[in-house]
């Protein structure tokens, strides 16, 4: 029996455990990224380790997302991430040289290779066949250490592209339909591998837009095989010695099958504030857009951009709408300003901002109070932009450049005639800002500011567990609800207290007052706790207010792996009934915690409030009771001196 691209893969990283679907296995981690807002939290953790130098092939942190310097906490932290970049073997990428996934896909992504990421959109890299997969930043540090990184062997889901897109619509859109069936659930627990003749019509940018949003299904990652389009793609980056060709074989089996006709796709958007609530442009077209913003790792490519800009030429931007235009990098910035596109968005009305994740996080750009915002990126999530009554959707490039020129959301159908763009021959390449490892570490000192404050530690498992319940909460509750990530607050993400006091703010404002008042307690939640973003903030910060577990319906898979290595017990109710016989205000006590976790899977807690009882499973690996046991994964590893295990 012939084996996917996926099975391919792992078999060939694979150090511990059986390639079974639902088995904890653990693979060797080729590369590695950080950025900036989760960064400075990784390398102080990995700094603790004691671990001289990174131990991967090819380490880099990039700086993309705090690049709005208000105050000096930003460049305080870009300074530290350098310095500490430098020390330890690690390659940086300096501010204005572009937005992590889409650099790397530029200039360091490999097919076949595995890459880490402390970012959730590092499925990115799926687009040029690598197993690239979003993890804490902890996991990142220790697989910079030379630890395997451990996960539940994912189901495979192959999803077939038949045909071929038609004018106007988009690799966007293509996603935005497996978002429309599947939902923001639909993915957790397996691998997105695309296959199909349509495949070979997409462009490397293309499928890396389909691999990034396939986060937003859940899945632990998205791949696509290595193909001529993929080697068309490295030649022209003057990288073919990296291509390999990758394919799964003919008689590869897969856990579930999709179809997608590319024939019969329209253009779609995603409605306000779930990027699964999917519907078709033409369907609510002519609504007034006060706002177009354009950019972020999904869709600010070269040819995204270069479409953008042929709409734009010789038109206006519509007067009661602001667009803003965000190239990825500093490759697509300096090709846009030579080939003159980028004169044409000018021209047109546009506001180029620099090549970072800007408006995508909520770093500037927010839209007016009640605004509508047409945006080309992943997320839009409620207050992700940092308007709390604006309402996002998500849409093509083309759907938002037309809708920048008409004022209203528009169908770009209506255009008439498309606009084409060819892959180039050869990109602009200049890597020089990018800076490799100083030759002599010890004649580097890493500078620390004043913002950068330690990071909580937890102790070992007490006897017993127990607190008042803080916070009920309902379903799909995002990293953003949790630690909210905003402009005001990017700039403290290496300074855990001050975040604490923003802790589940949006949910409910009196939550970090009534957590330190308690000294910590519990937390309640439905179904998709955690969804969203990878920072491991949102599991420090209630890890620093004394969060002792969160008992929910189910939980995203990195927020729950970030709880587990917080050392916070990620509880799932056996019975989803019992969640409504819970209040906030509930005494819980788990009785012999340790001795509970370590006898099986399934846990008892008593609610002393109402005298009743709860059975809560616990569904992890024997290694990830361990690491609770410990106290946290920083604990386990130095306990285990699992760091050098490999």
């Amino acid at each position: 029996m012939g084996k996917n691209l996926v099975q391919k893969i792992i078999a060939s990283h694979l150090v511990k455990g059986d390639m079974a679907a639902g088995q904890e296995i653990a693979i060797r981690i080729d590369q590695t990224l950080t950025q900036d807002s989760t960064g400075t939290m990784a390398y102080l953790q990995f700094e603790a380790m004691g671990v001289p130098r990174v131990k991967t092939k090819f380490s880099i942190a990039y700086v993309d997302h705090n690049m709005l310097q208000t105050g000096f906490e930003n460049a305080d932290d870009h300074r530290y991430i350098q310095t500490v970049a430098a020390k330890h073997g690690v390659y940086f990428s300096r501010p204005g040289n572009g937005i992590c996934h889409q650099v790397h896909l530029e200039r360091f992504g490999k097919p076949g290779w595995t890459l880490l990421g402390s970012d959730s959109h590092t499925p990115t890299g799926g687009g040029i066949g690598m197993l690239a997969i979003g993890a804490g930043g902890l996991d990142v540090a220790v697989a910079m250490a030379g630890g395997p990184y451990y996960l539940t062997m994912p189901k495979v889901c192959h999803v077939v592209l038949k045909g071929q897109l038609q004018p106007w619509v988009s690799a966007k859109d293509i996603i935005l339909e497996l978002l429309r069936r599947l939902t923001v659930k639909g993915g957790v627990g397996k691998v997105m591998e695309y296959g199909g003749e349509g495949v070979s019509s997409l462009s490397v940018p293309e499928r890396a837009t389909i691999a990034n949003m396939g986060a937003e299904l859940g899945a632990t990652t998205s791949i696509f095989p290595s193909d001529e389009r993929t080697l068309e793609f490295l030649k022209a980056q003057g990288r073919q010695n990296d291509w390999v060709a990758l394919a799964a074989d003919s008689d590869a089996t897969y856990d579930e099958e999709i179809i997608i006709d590319l024939d019969k796709l329209e253009p779609m958007t995603a409605r306000p504030h779930s990027p699964d609530n999917v519907v078709k442009v033409k369907d609510i077209e002519g609504m007034p857009v006060d706002q177009v913003a354009i950019g972020s790792c999904t869709n600010s490519s070269y040819a995204d951009m270069m479409k953008v800009a042929a709409i734009l030429k010789g038109k206006t931007v519509h007067p009661n709408v602001s667009l803003v235009i965000s190239p990825g990098s500093r490759q697509v910035y300096t090709m846009l300003a030579q080939n003159g596109a980028l004169a044409d968005m000018v021209a047109a009305g546009a506001r180029i901002l620099e090549s970072a994740c800007g408006p995508c996080i909520g770093m500037g750009q927010a839209p007016a109070t009640d605004a509508v915002s047409v945006r080309t990126f992943n997320r839009n999530f409620y207050g992700r932009s940092g308007t709390p009554s604006a309402k996002v959707y998500l849409a093509s490039p083309e759907v938002a450049a037309a809708t920048a020129i008409s004022g209203v959301l528009t169908d770009p159908r209506s255009l008439g005639r498309p606009v084409t763009v060819d892959t180039p021959d050869r990109f602009f390449v200049n890597d020089n800002m990018v800076q490799p490892p100083a030759e002599n570490p010890d004649d580097v000192r890493v500078v620390r500011g004043p913002n950068i404050k330690p990071f909580p530690i937890n102790k070992p498992m007490p006897d017993i567990v127990e607190g008042k319940v803080l916070l009920k909460m309902g379903d799909n509750i995002t990293t953003d609800h949790i630690m909210p990530s905003n402009a005001k607050l990017l700039p403290y993400r290496s300074n855990i207290p001050h975040l604490s006091d923003y802790c589940l703010t949006p949910v409910d404002p009196e939550f970090p007052a009534r957590a330190k008042a308690n000294g910590g307690g519990i937390l309640v939640a439905g179904v998709n706790y955690g969804q969203g973003s990878s920072r491991e903030h949102a599991a420090l910060v209630p890890l620093y207010l004394g969060i002792k577990a969160v008992i929910a319906k189910s939980f995203a898979r990195i927020h729950a792996s970030n709880l587990i290595n917080s050392g916070i017990l990620p509880l799932v109710f056996v019975e989803q009934a019992d969640y409504d016989t819970i209040d906030q205000g509930d005494e819980l006590v788990i009785e012999n915690a340790p001795a509970q976790v370590k006898a099986g899977d399934i846990l008892v807690v008593d609610n002393r409030s109402k005298g009743l009882q709860y059975r809560v499973a616990l569904n992890v690996s024997p290694r990830f009771k361990e690491i609770l046991l410990a106290g946290g994964l920083l604990n386990y590893t130095k306990k285990e001196g699992e760091a050098s295990d490999v």
